[in-house]
């Protein structure tokens, strides 16, 4: 026992000698006065390896100090961390801990009364109360989680003119700049004689935890961005303050994730982010646990009545939080060492979002399209995003192919592309692209994906179901599509519905139905009976062609296609029949049509009522998605199309952004942020 001892000691001195000393940076000069003292007491104490301290005067001086080997160590706050992480590859290795309860963080959490109906969903409009510009919980984390769950978009990267144009009016103490939208500081106070509003300090009434939350408890508010432990320390006869004196935390409840509503107790469960304690981050290269055995002697020295230097208290030096947060009880070591694990996964998202900068952002995006029409389409959308004065402006770069298009954005010479389906598995896969943005295709849902369904005609006489398709005249939007033939003719041959001999498709499918309108399929020399049913232009020409030249081509044309008896049976998405029937498609064609003549066959041999889409459907498709190169900053491109589908009210119904993907489809839709879980 006694020589493995001495064994570990070796071991720790000669790893704590290997880091010669601990260059200490400081970003003022109270806590260089500090940290000096600190080094001295801890050479006096024997504590090794040697503490030196270095002025770097900012967070951001001493990150780039430690990047290139000029100092060690600092600490760093949450946001701090991210920036340090993600721009110098700084990792963390020393957590503090404030509380024992919640350990090394505290939650960021939305409070509103209880006599509100407000939820995460319904803040747009209302007014907001905040614990100051830039601050964490008050700003950080709500601005960055709106953000990124798409309900906050930031044209040009923003962020204070979205939450201006997002919130009725707010107070953000600081936010009192000639750069800050005037409506930041519309709700704020100042002191008690009405001056110094939004100032961030405590001579506005409404800054910091409390400040915000007494603009709520005012009525100033409808909602305050604070900690965990505000309510409770400011209700039920904990503050002496004469505006809370009478406050009740029962009157109060929290906003969750998840659109329902908490007790504030519940705030472990019910919270924006779990918001990441500070940290001390060092080089990749430095060994974290011999920092940490350094602080841990020093604080089991330093940390207690009658030590002569206290580590956690700053007062002796006209100052707060000085090297460490007063309120540290102690600091531990940080076992998976990476700032994404050290901040958590709702914390680095609200991160991610709020790191979109104005200056990042390139004057022009080349978007990439690939036929005639959608070239033609792009200029639409170019001119009217001039008009709008909309940012950056869009250029419009012409491709052969959708791979050609992920090609030229892999190789940073194009910037955007829509694609679908297959495609943007192909982009993700082979060509590194993420998704900005996703199409949306129902007022009423927003999940980023829609159903591929087997829309038939409502006939009681013959009420044919699934397993009844063989000799049946049949309609797609296309070769290849996915509503109109990966999925409808990929289930059917798994069911065996359809047999697939020799693995040659489109004879199969030939040999199933009667007679069909494949758009596209005469390129192939695949078999005649595929464009059997398509008619062409007006004149007859360009007869199954994949563009609206054929008029049976796409979602509609295939509705078309059963609408006018050609076919019995169409392969769409759920929401082609609404938007071509009830009068929402004036087109001759179209425009007696009644929703209700339709209905839907289901894998189950049953029918459906085209409104049960969601229990009657092939598959469930993710949408058609915008998709870039890993270094465009996608919240930039989703404010750009989000202010735009607001200003611009025909670019959905024109298929101006839409129809790059599709070229005739006049989906009303909108564009989405896509999920995390999608990039």
């Amino acid at each position: 026992m006694k020589s493995s001892r001495i064994v570990f000691y070796l071991l720790f001195f000669h790893a704590a000698f290997s880091l010669e000393r601990v260059r200490w940076c400081t970003v003022s000069e109270q806590e260089l006065s500090k940290c000096n003292d600190m080094s001295k007491a801890f050479s006096e104490a024997g504590i090794l390896p040697p503490l030196e301290c270095t002025a770097g005067g900012s967070a951001a001086n001493c990150t780039q100090m430690i990047k290139d080997d000029l100092a060690d160590a600092v600490t760093l706050n949450g946001r701090l961390i991210f920036q340090a992480g993600r721009e110098h590859g700084l990792k963390p290795v020393v957590g503090e801990v404030y509380d024992q309860e919640i350990g090394t963080s505290y939650y960021a959490v939305a409070v509103v009364k209880r006599s509100s109906n407000i939820t995460i969903n319904s803040l747009k409009g209302v007014r907001s109360c905040h614990t100051g510009i830039n601050r964490t919980a008050g700003w950080d984390v709500p601005v960055g989680y709106l953000t990124d769950i798409g309900h906050l978009a930031a044209m040009g990267c923003d962020l204070p003119k979205a939450v201006s144009d997002y919130f009725n009016a707010s107070c953000v103490p600081g936010a009192n700049g000639v750069n800050y939208p005037k409506s930041l500081c519309q709700l704020c106070k100042g002191d008690s004689e009405g001056q110094n509003k939004c100032e961030r300090n405590s001579q506005e009434q409404y800054y910091d935890y409390s400040g915000a939350f007494r603009c709520l408890a005012e009525n100033a508010g409808e909602v305050a961005f604070v900690k965990h432990s505000t309510v409770p320390e400011y209700t039920d006869g904990r503050s002496g303050s004469s505006w809370a004196r009478r406050l009740r935390s029962r009157d109060f409840q929290l906003l969750c994730r998840d659109g329902g509503r908490a007790d504030v107790t519940e705030w472990s469960s019910c919270h924006l982010a779990r918001v990441p304690a500070r940290a001390v981050v060092v080089r990749p290269d430095t060994d974290g646990m011999v920092l940490f055995q350094l602080l841990n002697q020093a604080q089991q020295r330093f940390n207690g009545l009658g030590a002569k230097f206290q580590m956690f208290d700053s007062a002796v030096y006209g100052a707060q939080n000085l090297l460490f947060r007063d309120a540290t009880t102690e600091l531990v070591a940080i076992t998976a060492q990476n700032y994404q694990a050290w901040l958590g996964d709702d914390y680095l998202r609200a991160m991610e979002a709020l790191s979109c900068s104005p200056n990042t952002i390139p004057e022009s995006l080349n978007w990439c399209v690939v036929s005639t029409e959608e070239i033609w389409k792009c200029g639409e959308m170019a001119v009217a995003f001039r008009k709008k004065d909309l940012k950056p402006a869009i250029q419009c770069i012409s491709a052969e192919t959708k791979e050609k298009c992920m090609d030229l954005i892999q190789k940073k010479e194009s910037d955007a592309v829509v694609l679908g389906g297959a495609d943007i598995y192909t982009a993700g896969k082979t060509y590194g692209l993420v998704p900005a943005a996703g199409e949306s295709y129902s007022a009423n849902d927003s999940s980023n994906a829609y159903y591929a369904v087997v829309l038939v005609k409502r006939n009681l006489s013959n009420a044919f179901t699934i397993s009844d398709l063989k000799g049946k005249k049949s309609c797609h939007t296309g070769l290849g599509r996915n509503a109109g033939w990966n999925i409808p003719i990929g289930i059917l041959i798994k069911r065996g519905i359809i047999k697939n001999r020799d693995c040659n498709i489109p004879q199969a499918v030939s040999e199933f139905f009667s007679a069909s309108c494949v758009p596209s399929a005469e390129q192939h020399n695949y078999p005649a009976k595929l464009c059997q049913l398509c008619i062409g232009d007006e004149s007859g020409n360009n007869k199954c062609s994949a563009s609206s030249q054929e008029r049976y081509y796409s979602y509609s044309g295939a509705f078309r296609c059963l609408v006018e008896d050609s076919g019995d049976v169409a392969f769409v998405k759920h929401s082609t029949v609404f938007e071509n029937t009830d009068g929402k498609n004036t087109a001759s064609w179209a425009q007696k049509l009644k929703s209700s003549d339709f209905q839907l066959l289901c894998p189950n041999g049953a029918r459906a009522e085209v409104t049960q889409f969601a229990d009657c459907h092939l598959a469930q498709v993710p949408a058609q998605a915008v998709m870039v190169h890993p270094d465009i900053n996608v919240f930039a491109l989703y404010g750009l199309l989000d202010r735009a589908q607001v200003l611009i009210i025909h670019l959905f119904l024109g298929g101006v952004i839409n129809g790059l993907a599709q070229s005739k489809d006049k989906d009303n839709g909108t564009m989405l942020p896509y999920p995390a879980s999608w990039h």
